[in-house]
């Protein structure tokens, strides 16, 4: 059974930064694209990056390009988010998940999913 644990929210005041990571354990976290998604009260989950199995390739929604950057470590089966100059639209519940095969930007397309982490950005 594969398991994601994500961790690293919080509060930030608006221009701070964070770093989100997510643990995978029960699979082959080295066979799977990893992606985060976000979703803000009363809202669909947003695409906010993915990252290719071997870490060589990531992908970014418009939203966040040059603030948001992803990296993974295959030998501590965790991936991360770092977010810069945070912004109070960044609050939202902030979710990685894994799947098979190319990356998506649709959330329901993923294999695996955690339980996610809250980032509330004060202004």
């Amino acid at each position: 059974q594969v398991q994601l644990v994500e961790s690293g929210g919080g509060l930030v005041q608006a221009g701070g930064s964070l770093r989100l990571s997510c643990a995978v354990s029960g699979g082959t976290f080295r066979d799977y694209v990893m992606g985060w998604f976000r979703q803000a009260p009363g809202k669909e989950h947003e695409f906010v990056g993915a990252i290719t199995e071997s870490g060589t390739s990531t992908y970014y929604a418009n939203s966040g390009k040059g603030r948001f950057t992803i990296s993974r470590d295959n030998v501590r089966n965790t991936v991360y988010l770092r977010i810069h100059s945070l912004k109070p639209e960044d609050t939202a519940v902030y979710y990685c998940a894994a799947r098979s095969g190319t990356y998506h930007t649709i959330y329901s397309e993923y294999d695996h999913w955690g339980q996610g982490t809250q980032v509330t950005v004060s202004s």
